[in-house]
């Protein structure tokens, strides 16, 4: 017996009667017609549906992250309360001494601040807690990271001053046995007072500890307090302490509190490896606010930075939370990070959340025993994925479970999906892949306008980047376009199915023409909404494969819309009457992911923007146009991945045109807005990052002994895309700019930059001058040279070592005859190590450095091929006259930018050929 297929068109057969008779089948297909109706989707639903959903996604991302808490007084927290009027004394404070980097007068004060303050909370605690405080001295020390930001580097310090408290309950006599650290940092970078960078992270742990002094009841365990120094010089602080302080072995909890930004809600970023910790927190806590997908991002290094919670992690095995501040990112390291930018509530927040997590875990008699409590592959196992919902409620679930709930969906969903394509047969596995394929060309549409417009962007604005201060501007920028080839690319593909649908009815002349077009429609339209959420169904399986935790996005993304479809569009019946889908489907179905992912998208999506003003690690190493790049392609795929369901909606509209012209408009709007320089692209809360450093630089003069040649000049340059014509032309001073001589800062190199000799000559002298002297040279069997180093004063700077002619070495301090860095398997980066050394005023300048060669002799024959043997570079914290009036005459919206790789205003170079 031969088994016939049913298709949709039979559901439309004529039960009885002349199937070619003209008034017979006009009449079906009147009544046809008016079962299928004509969905009315003009320009004005459609207005109306994209305003709903744009102010959803903003209602949510203002919950989310914009409502904070009311800032409570010393008498209405009471107390064992905290107040945000208190700790904001001692931001207020700490800022007022102004940048204090390592090594600095106004470091020691606020060293001596916190100590002051941390004494005060000693007398006055309750007279049941236990109180210490121990201003902790640090040797000399050595920190090699194994991933991140600092791999293939040594981190040396020396001299470092922490001040570390203790609160304890009195008669509890095991509770110093296992404790609990609360960890930031006093010192900041050069260029900023720090406000939020981490004068307010302090201030939040000063008040902690004086309401944790006041309790007595309950508490079984220490909570240690570190305020370390050190921190923005490669992590310092936090490995000293670890590795010498006798109450680090103790600890068996980490908190670490940050800051990329300044105020907003602090959260969590990086939690575990064991999920106790964030278990309890989100118990416990009053706002819990952190994303598993800032933990994704981070450890995958598409964010550039480092805390101390790795050190507290690698180092020393730690489990526990990362906390931070991300609002307005893009003051991060400038003079922008100052108090008047800090929102009100945000310290309010962290303090509120931290005293109800402390109190809880001091008091638990479910706590961490050793360092380590799982094995590694248990622990992988059991890595919490978290999120929270509107700031008011944290989900978390183990990766075990996770594992368990994806393949579950995932083996429903392939099931659903083979069924379906095995009734349907050979057209329906064609209608997937035509429907399949309008989702790639939406992608490719998306991308490719967003893309086509960050390339043009800097050819006609004086800024690659004129959104930074106005980060709303990339909606019509980057989003318009965007949306706009989305929607061309998937109708593109919705034609091309339509087109094969049509095909495959026409065979049956059961209906009329008109009729079949209709249906068809209806059909293709079902098609794209389905071929969403194969998109996700793909991601999910990826996301699953490599235990990728903020998978749970895709999850909700594909659950949510596919149970709605099925409750609400699908039947039993595969001759199913097609019918346009409802907007009910739609809107029930996109709620729940706009709900727990629509302000998380917002807040990535502004820390995107924020970091372009420090984009170019190696000022004009890359194009102009990345960065643009960068934003517009985050943008575009967020576009694609969350409005595949809602274009699916669009293509049988007569709302199509109006949409193509609104976002046409929308696009010419921000265009003329960023051209007419109504908003510019920087402001002096906004300031774009530039360096100023006077360069005394004396590579390349080693040959017989002599020293030549030295030059000396002012280098300008910018880690924020785009060239220095304005700046320079305010000015002046000779500045000329370009990519002729590029300057080798050993940590990364100034490929395009302004520089002038003007005045360059004074306010130093050729014996501050660093000196790399080769003591010994022994070429036997193996190849040893010894080298002396002396850094003439300088505390802090930067050595790299060839590491293709140089396998191991060993780093000793000649004055107190310590072995900084023994001998031993060291890894490199591009060829080179390096050795990064900060540490206070009376840190040692005089060092032995013994080489062990690869070979006997060098490889490099050409001296032009030649790469140095030694390079280093030393930083002196003081600004020349040159400098302080360039630096009077920066224009108002240009801030300078400090890290740990960065030179200070004024710079030594040094280098040791190869054929010494």
């Amino acid at each position: 017996m031969q088994r016939r297929r049913k298709t949709p068109s039979t559901a439309f057969q004529a039960s009885s009667g002349n199937e070619g008779s003209s008034k017979s089948t006009d009449g079906e297909d009147s009544q046809i017609n008016l079962h299928l109706g004509k969905p009315r989707r003009s320009s004005y639903v459609w207005l109306t549906l994209f305003v709903m959903i744009a102010y959803c996604c903003s209602a949510i991302y203002t919950h989310q992250f914009g409502n904070m808490p009311e800032p409570l007084t010393a008498e209405q927290a009471g107390k064992r309360g905290f107040s945000e009027i208190e700790a904001l004394k001692h931001v207020k404070a700490l800022t007022e001494l102004g940048p204090h980097p390592v090594a600095s007068e106004t470091l020691d004060s606020a060293v001596q601040y916190v100590l002051a303050a941390c004494q005060t909370i000693q007398k006055t605690a309750h007279w049941e807690v236990d109180v210490e405080v121990d201003f902790f001295h640090a040797n000399s020390g050595a920190n090699r990271l194994v991933g991140g930001l600092f791999m293939g580097r040594t981190l040396v310090y020396s001299d470092l001053k922490h001040v570390v408290m203790r609160i304890s309950p009195k008669y509890v006599s095991e509770a110093r046995e296992l404790s609990i650290l609360v960890s930031s940092h006093i010192d900041t970078v050069f260029s900023t007072e720090g406000a939020g960078d981490c004068s307010s992270c302090i201030a939040v742990m000063m008040e902690l500890a004086r309401g944790i002094s006041q309790w007595a009841h309950g508490l079984k365990r220490s909570i240690i307090f570190l305020f370390n120094t050190g921190e923005e010089e490669g992590l310092n602080g936090a490995h000293s302490f670890i590795t010498q302080h006798p109450w680090s072995e103790t600890i068996r909890m980490a908190i670490d509190l940050e800051a990329m930004g300044i105020g907003g809600k602090s959260g969590i970023f990086q939690a575990g490896p064991h999920p106790w910790a964030i278990e309890r927190f989100a118990s416990v806590a009053k706002y819990p606010s952190g994303q598993t997908i800032a933990q994704d991002l981070f450890s995958s290094g598409a964010i550039k930075s480092a805390t101390d919670f790795q050190v507290y992690k690698e180092v020393a095995g730690l489990s526990g939370l990362d906390f931070a501040y991300v609002d307005n990112t893009a003051v991060y390291h400038t003079k922008n990070d100052k108090i008047a930018l800090l929102n009100e509530g945000s310290l309010q927040h962290l303090g509120e959340n931290m005293l109800a997590f402390l109190l809880d875990v001091a008091a638990s008699p479910q706590f961490p025993q050793t360092h380590t409590t799982e094995a590694k592959e248990e622990t992988s196992q059991n890595n919490a994925i978290y999120f929270d919902i509107l700031g008011t409620y944290m989900v978390i679930y183990h990766q075990k479970f996770a594992n368990m709930l994806h393949t579950s969906v995932i083996l429903q969903s392939l099931l659903i999906w083979t069924t379906s394509l095995f009734m349907g047969g050979f057209p329906a596995a064609a209608s997937l892949a035509l429907s399949c394929l309008s989702v790639l060309l939406m992608w490719v549409f998306a991308l490719g306008f967003s893309f086509l417009a960050a390339f043009f962007l800097p050819l006609i604005s004086w800024s690659p980047v004129p959104y930074v201060s106005t980060p709303w501007l990339v909606v019509g920028l980057f989003a318009a376009p965007a949306f706009l080839g989305a929607l061309i690319g998937q109708h593109l593909g919705y034609l091309l199915l339509r087109k094969y649908l049509l095909s495959v009815h026409s065979r049956r002349k059961q209906l009329s023409l008109a009729v079949q077009v209709e249906i068809v429609k209806f059909e293709a339209e079902r098609w794209l909404y389905k071929a969403g959420s194969f998109q996700w169904l793909i991601l999910l399986i990826l996301g699953s494969y490599y235990k990728i935790g903020s998978s749970y996005l895709a999850l909700v993304w594909l659950v949510s819309p596919a149970f709605t479809y099925g409750f609400l569009e699908a039947t039993l019946t595969p001759a199913r009457l097609p019918k346009p889908l409802k907007l009910a489907t739609l809107l029930l179905g996109l709620a729940v992911p706009v709900l727990i992912s629509g302000g998380t998208f917002i807040r990535l999506a502004g820390i995107v923007i924020g970091s372009l003003v420090r984009l170019d690690r190696n000022p004009g190493g890359t194009p102009e146009w990345l960065g643009n790049f960068a934003v517009a392609g985050f943008i575009a795929a967020l576009l694609c991945l969350t409005l595949v369901y809602l274009l699916a909606y669009v293509h049988i509209s007569d709302a199509k045109m109006a949409i193509t012209l609104g976002t046409l408009m929308l696009f010419s709007v921000s265009l003329a807005v960023v051209l007419s320089g109504v908003v510019p692209p920087f402001t002096e809360d906004t300031a774009r990052s530039v360096n100023v450093v006077h360069v005394v630089d004396a590579t390349g003069n080693f040959a017989e002994g002599k020293q030549q040649n030295i030059s000396s000049y002012v280098s300008l340059f910018s880690t924020t895309p785009g060239k220095l014509v304005k700046e320079v032309e305010q000015i002046q001073e000779g500045f000329v700019c370009g990519r002729d001589k590029e300057v080798d800062f050993v940590t990364f190199s100034v490929k395009y930059g302004c520089l002038t000799y003007k005045d360059a000559g004074s306010d130093w002298s050729e014996s501050e001058i660093p000196k790399l002297h080769v003591d010994n040279d022994a070429k036997g069997e193996e190849r040893i040279t010894r080298v002396l180093i002396d850094t003439k004063g300088s505390v802090r700077w930067v050595l790299a070592i060839n590491t293709e002619e140089i396998k191991d070495f060993k780093f000793e301090d000649t004055k107190n005859s310590e072995e900084l860095i023994p001998m031993g398997e060291k890894g490199g980066e591009d060829g080179w190590h390096i050795i990064q050394f900060s540490g206070g005023k009376n840190a040692p300048t005089l060092f032995d450095l013994t080489l062990q060669w690869r070979r006997t002799g060098s490889t490099q024959t050409s001296k032009e091929e030649q790469r140095p043997l030694l390079k280093l570079r030393t930083d002196v914290f003081k600004t020349t006259a040159i400098t302080k009036r360039i630096l009077m005459k920066l224009p108002r919206w240009c801030s300078l930018f400090g890290k740990s790789t960065s030179p200070h205003t004024f710079a030594f170079l040094r280098d040791l050929p190869v054929n010494f």
